[in-house]
């Protein structure tokens, strides 16, 4: 197996460390960076037969890159992959070319692979209530039950990921009206708390038997750690495989659902950017998949003809 040089590898390890530092990054982003730009570099000291120091990278052309793109896709990487795989080379000579002093245009220049963006699936109202109440049925013990519950109820009644259900503490108990989420980028939010998500979490509170810290985490595991949110993707495989739904009934559709019935009752777009914490209107644009109809309503109610 053909490694990276030294001077690679280190440039590599201080560019996710400051990426780290400055934009909070997570640590499941972190890692398909490293996994992307390893990929990237080990190509790049094979087609240039040389894995000393960084004089490599810092010759690459637009050739070199076009190269390693159809080396990518040759050995099967989707083009979702590819452009968050080639999203990540940019920003990583972005910095490398500051430190080193060199021009990264032949990197920068090159065009992102198109795709067709997959937009997640919504639950009818109906159905995203079924689910909260199944998860409960798939365990025996009272306490998980309630756990599951409530970590469902709240991406679907706050909106918010799976990862930023989990990664509350005991300090948010009991529920207040709004909690403060800090999201993707490190970005802060202020979202809304049902009276409904405020029940489900203290029910679970007062059934857990390991003691919820402020310092804790608040949805433990049945060993007393920190919940994994594989459980909870599990738990909700087995609710839809009951209920008869789709394979796209994840954590990740409870998120969407909570913005798409948002929109369809009249919920500003704006106001749901918010509440989501999209850096942009048209990433919540395409969350929502925002039809036609809607578009049109909402076009004619704001822009009335003369």
């Amino acid at each position: 197996m053909i490694d990276i040089s030294p001077a690679a590898r280190d440039a590599l390890e201080a560019w996710l460390s400051g990426h780290k530092a400055l934009n909070a990054a997570a640590e499941n982003t972190l890692t398909a960076y490293r996994t992307d730009l390893l990929s990237y570099l080990v190509f790049m000291t094979r087609h240039f037969g040389d894995a000393t120091g960084l004089a490599p990278l810092k010759k690459a052309s637009t050739s070199d890159m076009r190269a390693w793109m159809a080396h990518e896709r040759g050995r099967g990487v989707s083009a979702r992959s590819l452009a968050r795989s080639l999203s990540a080379v940019k920003s990583f000579y972005r910095w490398l070319s500051e430190r080193e002093d060199f021009d990264p245009t032949a990197i920068l220049s090159i065009r992102s692979p198109k795709f067709q963006r997959k937009l997640p699936r919504p639950l009818a109202v109906d159905a995203a209530r079924a689910m909260i109440d199944t998860v409960e049925l798939q365990t025996s013990k009272d306490w998980i039950a309630a756990r599951d519950a409530a970590v469902v109820t709240l991406l679907y009644g706050c909106g918010l990921r799976i990862s930023e259900a989990l990664g509350l503490t005991g300090a948010v108990v009991p529920l207040p009206e709004s909690l403060r989420i800090r999201g993707k980028g490190g970005k802060e939010r202020m979202v809304p708390v049902l009276p409904a998500a405020r029940d489900a979490v203290a029910r679970y509170v007062a059934a857990c038997p390991y003691p919820i810290e402020a310092e804790t985490p608040l949805f433990l595991g049945a060993r007393g750690a920190k919940l994994n949110p594989r459980l909870i993707a599990k738990v909700m495989e087995q609710a839809r495989m009951q209920l008869g739904l789709p394979a796209t009934a994840t954590p990740h559709a409870m998120r969407h659902s909570f913005a798409t019935h948002l929109l369809a009752a009249g919920g500003d777009l704006r106001s749901i950017q918010e509440l989501l914490g999209h850096a942009s209107l048209s990433t919540t644009q395409a969350y929502t998949a925002v039809d036609t109809a809607r578009l049109m309503e909402v076009y004619e109610k704001t822009h009335p003809r003369a």
